[in-house]
């Protein structure tokens, strides 16, 4: 038989619920569903219960050997041996599901993206209206009616690093690894008390950030307010300006007028010596698309540079080059953009600097 698991959480912790399907592997027939709501609990802990009413349901339906399909990457890695569980709080889960496995001949577990699991997750999220006392619909407002985007969202929180030398300077700040000033490390500790307010994020939130020094410290004063913990992606870094690094505006037209004016005007011309902002905008696209496919349905803070969070708020608006020119990001300013799984994206927020005021 196959089961088909899910969970979510309308925030993480917050309002969660799973929901699970057995079928018959040859014919695809539905044998069994299943779904409850939790309570308050975390996307892990509903996708972990999901699995393990889905392995029940399986038994209680006759089943000899398990095709286990889930759309979450951390459950499949663990209960296949591959990831260890760090998390205190889903040892026993992955305890109770291993013992309900072991009743099995052989259970076998498959990651699928997350519109192959639609029907768990639909499921999953009536069991979290019924709980809420609803008949449909998330608790909060999202573009699903009106784009008919499907499935759970991508949540994106897009955090720029605070103030650096460079910065007060007015200087082309690419690849050069500066710190924050004092008031750069004041404006992450007013964005990370920000966020750490939020009621949909704690300490299993993911935080990914630029490897360079101004963006790790940043995530890190986040990640200290959360309880969570950092890790880097080398494709969130700015672009590299090359022989520009270190420059005004001014000082890199007058030092290369034509290559400085092609540079404005054409998104495939690179600096010297450096990137171009088409070649920017294709690797933030591929850690774009690893992100989602690693963090399905969840939320997570993107801590980067000025090009790489216009570059996503562009794939969110499916915009052209001009918006790098046209749109402002402000030194920790914070920005939101939701990514659906069938391709769909909304964009909820643009250089809110209010935690700043």
């Amino acid at each position: 038989m196959v089961v088909e698991a899910d969970g979510g959480s309308r925030g993480n912790p917050g309002p969660a619920g799973y929901g699970a399907v057995v079928r018959d592997a040859a014919t695809g027939a539905v044998l069994a569903e299943r779904q409850e709501g939790l309570g308050v609990a975390t996307n892990n802990f509903a996708e972990y219960s999901g699995l393990i009413a889905g392995l029940r349901a399986a038994a209680e339906a006759g089943a000899t050997e398990v095709d286990v399909r889930m759309d979450s990457k951390l459950v499949v890695e663990q209960m296949s041996g591959r990831w260890k569980i760090k998390h205190e709080a889903l040892k026993p889960l992955a305890e109770q599901a291993r013992r309900l496995a072991a009743g099995f001949a052989a259970v076998r577990y498959e990651w699928i993206p997350r519109a192959e699991n639609a029907h768990a997750d639909r499921l999953a999220n009536e069991a979290m209206d019924t709980q809420a006392g609803k008949g449909a619909g998330p608790e909060r407002t999202t573009p699903q009616k009106w784009t008919g985007a499907q499935g759970t969202p991508t949540r994106m929180m897009l955090l720029r690093h605070g103030q650096t030398a460079m910065s007060v300077d007015r200087r082309y700040s690419g690849r050069g690894d500066v710190p924050l000033t004092e008031h750069g490390l004041q404006q992450a500790a007013a964005a990370a008390k920000r966020l750490a307010a939020l009621p949909d994020l704690g300490t299993d939130t993911a935080i990914v950030t630029s490897p360079l020094t101004r963006a790790k410290q940043t995530a890190q004063s986040v990640a200290d307010a959360l309880g969570a913990r950092v890790e880097t992606h080398p494709g969130l870094l700015e672009t590299d300006f090359g022989e520009w690094e270190g420059l005004t505006f001014t000082e890199a037209a007058q030092r290369d007028p034509e290559l400085h004016g092609r540079w404005l005007r054409d998104p495939s011309v690179p600096a010297p010596g450096g990137e171009s902002f088409d070649e920017v905008h294709q690797r933030v696209r591929r850690t774009r698309d690893e992100l989602v496919e690693s963090h399905a349905g969840r939320t997570i803070i993107v801590v980067s540079h000025v090009t790489p969070i216009k570059s996503l708020l562009r794939l969110g608006l499916d915009a052209g080059p001009s918006l790098l020119f046209r749109l402002h990001l402000d030194l920790a300013s914070l920005s939101i953009v939701e990514f659906y799984p069938d391709g769909n994206a909304s964009v909820r927020l643009v250089n809110d600097i209010s935690h700043l005021a």
